[in-house]
């Protein structure tokens, strides 16, 4: 069966699309994108007034599985993922056991064939992600993982992470940096700051990531790596970053709709859902990143979609769990808070959210053309709807923009030419 998409708004900077365009899918792949394609019989999806864009790729997830099924487990995360308008997903690696052996990677490997998306794996940096000794990291990468990271633990000893980049330099592997310094941060639950102040929680300094970063930085220019910052959410973060690029240092970072949109002072209600790691920064840290954003400066945007269960989150702002379960929302918030008001535009979060990973990540990414691999989205730009985290296909409903009413929606997902999501008249459905 070939299935037709027609008079949809097509963007993708790499092909040189934006416009009205109609697209025909075969089996795994696009046979043809033309101006007019004949209905000649195809199963037919009308695209008028609705976007089609590549399906994004989501650099930082954590699919929890194995050992914390509870919080999320492969299956729900990349129907998450599917629903979301993702195709593929890079699973971290601070799963139980972690994944710093080539079992655990093969168990995720074996898990993710059943999957609505691609995953691909992450390795540790060091054993268990302890940050004393370092992983196989040769094994590793002869199993297929994509970068390695601590994410979660910062790797604090600057010799072992010197020794872990070139090992990753030899397998032309990048290191997903988790900057953080452990004895700045300590018990710390938010940005440190007048807010922190106000409402009376422990603060983290942004110089806990920021030293970091520095010296992680120096670290890579040393050894020629690949460094990559994740969740990157200061000012002095990014004008270290940025200074390094001009100095030829090969580093790129990310940045999460929540550390775009939200800030310390959302923290007032004292709502655990707006507890995450890095915490949510000042409202000059986010006006420099929002700059970022609008000035092309941004290497890569990600969800860090962190998962946790009802209890997880439950009781004190002290003592609840960090993160954000991001993946079905962050395209919707992207769209809503940057690409409507013309912040940035549809190619922008292509090149952000699904070029550029694939880069780092060395996997394909061919875009919308005859022969690539269908892997797309079908957004309707003129749907509103309200966040309802019971309607979450992720396990874990840890969301601060519960109840929000945005517009714009992904409706469909198609992954190697299978239509894999399908929200057109409110469905809300996972094919498999």
């Amino acid at each position: 069966m070939k299935t037709l998409i027609k008079n949809a708004e097509v963007f993708d900077p790499r092909n040189n699309l934006e416009g009205k365009y109609d697209i025909l899918i075969e089996g795994k792949n696009i046979i043809q994108v033309n101006e007019k394609i004949k209905n000649q019989g195809y199963e037919l999806i009308d695209g008028a007034n609705k976007v089609v864009i590549p399906a994004l790729i989501d650099i930082h997830t954590h699919l929890r599985e194995p050992g914390y099924e509870d919080k999320e487990t492969v299956k729900t995360g990349c129907e998450a993922a599917a629903a979301g308008g993702f195709s593929a997903v890079a699973a971290m690696p601070n799963t139980n056991p972690v994944a710093d052996n080539p079992a655990v990677v093969e168990h995720l490997k074996l898990k993710s064939k059943e999957a609505l998306v691609k995953v691909y794996p992450i390795g540790s940096i060091t054993q268990g992600s302890k940050g004393e000794k370092l992983s196989e990291i040769g094994t590793l990468a002869k199993t297929g993982v994509k970068a390695l990271t601590d994410d979660g633990h910062p790797v604090m000893n600057s010799e072992i992470m010197r020794r872990a980049m070139e090992y990753a330099s030899a397998f032309n592997l990048p290191i997903i940096d988790h900057c953080e310094d452990k004895n700045l941060s300590k018990d710390g639950v938010m940005n440190e700051g007048y807010y922190s102040t106000i409402y009376g929680l422990k603060g983290i300094p942004a110089a806990s990531e920021e030293i970091m970063v520095s010296r992680d930085i120096v670290l890579a220019e040393m050894t020629g790596i690949h460094l990559h910052i994740a969740h990157l959410s200061t000012e002095g973060s990014f004008k270290q970053v940025m200074a390094a690029k001009k100095r030829g240092v090969n580093v790129t970072f990310e940045v999460t709709p929540h550390h775009l949109i939200l800030t310390d002072e959302s923290v007032g209600d004292y709502n655990p859902d707006t507890k995450v790691h890095p915490p949510l920064r000042s409202s000059r840290d986010v006006e420099v990143l929002r700059q970022a954003l609008k000035s092309g400066e941004i290497d890569v945007l990600a969800t860090d979609h962190a998962p946790h269960t009802y209890e997880d989150k439950l009781g004190e702002y002290d003592y609840a769990a960090n993160g954000i379960s991001g993946l079905e929302t962050a395209l919707a918030l992207l769209f809503e808070h940057f690409i409507k008001s013309n912040d940035i535009s549809w190619n922008d979060l292509i090149n952000m959210y699904y070029y550029k990973p694939a880069e780092i990540l060395n996997v394909e990414a061919d875009g919308i053309k005859k022969g690539s691999t269908a892997d797309l989205i079908i957004f309707n730009p003129n749907r509103s709807w309200t966040v309802e985290k019971d309607k979450f296909k992720s396990k874990g409903k840890n969301t601060p923009f519960a109840g929000q009413k945005l517009s714009g929606k992904n409706e469909v997902t198609f992954v190697e030419g299978k239509m894999v999501y399908d929200d057109r008249g409110g469905k809300n459905e996972v094919l498999y």
